[in-house]
């Protein structure tokens, strides 16, 4: 009896032995924020993007010829090397299968004539990824859209070739290289206002490869409302502000000013209101900032349009709110529960 007693305390008194393998990846893990994750990754959403515009892309191709197609191909392929270029002399991960960069090359293509030449596109692209982008860090630092950037320096550069259009084929007056004029072009220096609604709709007028068929864009940015990649208040505040801000002037003088709808769907209104505005990167992260940053977008989109040197004024308005984006991240904060005030 005094054996088996001195046993069973032995055994009780006996150290514990080693977790299995499977009880060992089940401990606690301690690590940095963010804890809730998802299946959500930069390529993953970069490519959503991508697929977004591939409406947008189909259409100028229908509209304009393989001419489109070409371009498009030409500015991704220059803003891919380039972004490598700057990450090996940067000595940072070579991270160009992350799609940001074909992004910047679709829209910059789409931000850009059929009949532009090549070595401009491949110039609009350097400049684009090399000092919109990789300037100011790479990814998620820079402060403007870097497409628009590219295109604003081409604007800059090439103005003639930057406002040089060309009829849709889809046109019974269309032939080779016979210039047009987009219908803000129209509606702003020779007063004519009877662009037919639907044509701008559909696409069937002359302009660049994105500011011709509202329908495929719009397919494309509800497609990135449903994956939950853009927020709501973004594309429907500056639309909302530029009809609300356009249909003052032509309640007062609809035979001098453009109505709402003139001005929603001419341009590069929906170009960029859900593939410009909506950038994670170049917009605000707060509720108060994004309505601000929409609104006064809006506003001055409206404002170089009817009263500015230019016909077109979403790249301008955009870029410059995108300057002001850190200050309205910065002072629109919401108050965190529980801070206690500034003494005074």
């Amino acid at each position: 009896m005094e054996q088996k007693t001195l046993e069973t305390k032995e055994i009780k008194t006996a150290p514990p032995q080693e977790p299995p393998a499977q009880a060992a990846t089940a401990r606690l893990v301690v690590s940095s924020s963010p804890h809730f994750l998802n299946t959500e990754s930069v390529p993953k959403i970069m490519h959503s993007v991508v697929m977004a515009l591939f409406p947008a892309v189909a259409a100028s191709v229908y509209f304009f010829g393989w001419r489109a197609l070409l371009l498009v191909i030409v500015c991704v392929a220059a803003c891919l090397g380039t972004e490598y270029a700057f990450q090996r002399i940067r000595n940072k991960p070579i991270k160009i299968y992350d799609g940001s960069a074909i992004i910047t090359g679709m829209l910059l293509a789409m931000t850009l004539p059929v009949g532009f030449p090549i070595f401009g596109a491949v110039l609009g692209s350097v400049f684009a990824i090399g000092v919109g982008k990789q300037l100011f860090g790479g990814l998620g630092y820079n402060i403007f859209n870097p497409a628009l950037l590219g295109r604003a320096f081409l604007m800059a550069t090439y103005p003639v070739l930057t406002t040089t259009w060309v009829w849709p084929r889809t046109m019974e007056k269309a032939v080779d290289a016979v210039t047009a004029a987009t219908p803000l072009a129209m509606a702003k220096f020779e007063g004519k206002l009877d662009v037919p609604l639907m044509d701008m709709i559909l696409g069937n007028t002359a302009g660049s490869l994105g500011e011709t068929s509202a329908v495929a864009i719009i397919l494309g940015g509800l497609y990135l409302r449903y994956k939950g990649y853009i927020n709501w208040k973004l594309p429907l505040g500056y639309l909302g502000t530029i009809a609300a801000f356009s249909a003052v002037f032509w309640l007062a003088n609809p035979a001098k000013y453009p109505s709402p709808l003139f001005h929603l769907f001419a341009g590069g209104a929906m170009l960029g209101a859900w593939f410009m505005v909506t950038d994670m990167v170049t917009s605000p992260v707060t509720s108060l900032g994004q309505w601000i940053f929409v609104i006064v977008a809006g506003i001055l989109a409206v404002v170089i349009r009817l009263f500015g040197g230019l016909p077109e004024g979403v790249m301008y308005s955009i870029l410059f709110m995108n300057a002001f984006v850190p200050l309205l991240n910065k002072h629109t904060r919401p108050k965190v529960f529980g801070a206690a005030g500034k003494q005074s």
